[in-house]
């Protein structure tokens, strides 16, 4: 983990809260990735599986890959309706906080130059409380 700092006590989150918040957020694109993937692995079971005597297994593949798709599904939605709910009424500030929190080594200058329209402060006081409510629902 690069050197990332702790939320001070305001939000009374614990150190390892917040690493625990921090690293279930880094895991987004690869979520994301493994989603799309799967996208293009579903299929009909294949004339030789049918002629067979049956789907040689396809539904339980098919159904535990349902089932890893909602999950996937739900872990991607919990950041960003969390990230959502954490810029308020700032909701231009959306997408520069989703990049912020999953992307690693992320900055606010790089953000800054990226386009961000708000100073340090705010943005600041908007990532503590991201991973203030992110370590509530995980």
């Amino acid at each position: 983990m690069p050197d990332v700092r702790p939320l001070n006590a305001k939000y009374g989150i614990s150190k390892y809260a917040f690493r625990t918040a921090y690293a279930y957020c880094l895991q987004y694109s690869e979520w994301k990735e493994e989603l799309e993937q799967e996208r293009s692995l579903i299929s009909s079971p294949q004339f030789s599986e049918v002629a067979a005597g049956g789907c040689g297994g396809s539904s339980d593949r098919t159904a535990e890959m349902a089932v890893r798709r909602a999950e996937l599904e739900k872990k991607l939605q919990r950041i960003e309706s969390t990230a959502r709910e954490a810029v308020g009424v700032h909701s231009s500030l959306y997408p520069y906080l989703l990049d912020y929190v999953t992307t690693e080594g992320a900055t606010f200058a790089w953000l800054k130059r990226s386009g961000l329209p708000c100073e340090r402060t705010l943005f600041y006081e908007i990532r503590r409380r991201f991973y203030w409510l992110m370590s509530k629902k995980i």
